[in-house]
């Protein structure tokens, strides 16, 4: 079945509709300008995947939109409420936030059911017996509902970032954040992982990722945002932005990451600490 895509559930920038709204951010770490200058904006049930090489502000725009990192300025609200107000309660808006590292970052001394069920507890309060419940649910969502005794040392790779996902599913978010999921996993273990992320697709979630799986932003995205230099280049369905990039940025990037073996020394240029790009 299809998934209904946010622009058939909902009127185009209807202010209602928006899940992420991000204006005029800046970030720098010192005298390096990370992002100079996003606007853009994830409707509820859009997927939305955003590539661009490395070093071009992909993870810290992420980071921004649930204040992992402070922007320098500009405004981020989710879910109709400003993260970037100094007097926001920045906790209770992470609550409706799930977000999945490119590392799993689960406790090495807790099963995997106890991974999922501690935030539960301590978080949203909930007792033992229905934390278990709405964890076991999690795990069959994600196919592993055989390894709630295991600890994440028993698990591969892949295994452990669907629990990573499960868990951030357990805390019923209203919007899911994946900072290169696959990035860490032996390619084997990817299609198992992304397996998981398009049934959450399908199933209506809001998504926004940082992704270098051209397949899944191709198939899976309502949206591809390209990024480089800290700014976004190029935006639109992944037929248009990953199948006929207008932006010649784009085209050599798609070109490198499509087909590795074919790009030459020097021809993917690199970003300066001006954010301007120089030629290695």
């Amino acid at each position: 079945m299809q998934k209904e895509t946010a622009k058939d559930a909902a009127p185009e920038n209807s202010g209602d509709a928006k899940a992420i709204d991000v204006q005029g951010l800046h970030k720098a770490f010192g005298e390096l300008e990370v992002l100079r200058g996003i606007d853009f904006s994830v409707a509820r049930g859009e997927v939305v995947c955003i590539i661009g090489p490395s070093g071009s502000g992909k993870s810290t725009l992420l980071r921004c939109v649930n204040l992992l990192e402070e922007p320098s300025s500009g405004r981020v609200t989710v879910a109709g409420t400003e993260v970037t107000d100094p007097d926001v309660d920045i906790d209770l808006v992470r609550r409706r936030i799930g977000m999945v590292f490119q590392s799993f970052n689960l406790f090495p001394h807790l099963t995997v059911l106890e991974n999922l069920t501690i935030a539960q507890r301590r978080v949203l309060r909930r007792d033992r017996a229905e934390a278990d419940r709405i964890a076991r649910v999690n795990l069959e969502r994600v196919g592993l509902g055989e390894k709630e005794a295991s600890y994440p040392a028993q698990l591969s790779g892949g295994q452990q970032q669907r629990v990573a996902i499960a868990r951030a599913l357990s805390m019923d978010p209203e919007l899911m954040l994946f900072d290169e999921p696959t990035s860490a996993l032996d390619p084997e273990l990817v299609g198992d992982v992304l397996a998981v992320m398009r049934s959450l697709a399908d199933e209506g979630m809001t998504m926004l990722v940082v992704t270098h799986e051209m397949s899944f932003a191709r198939e899976v995205a309502d949206r591809v945002v390209f990024m480089d230099g800290g700014v976004i280049v190029e935006e639109g369905i992944p037929e248009r932005v990953v199948g006929d990039p207008q932006h010649e940025r784009t085209r050599t990037f798609l070109a490198r990451v499509l087909d590795p073996a074919a790009a030459e020394v020097g021809e993917v240029a690199d970003t300066g600490p001006t954010g301007k790009r120089v030629d290695r």
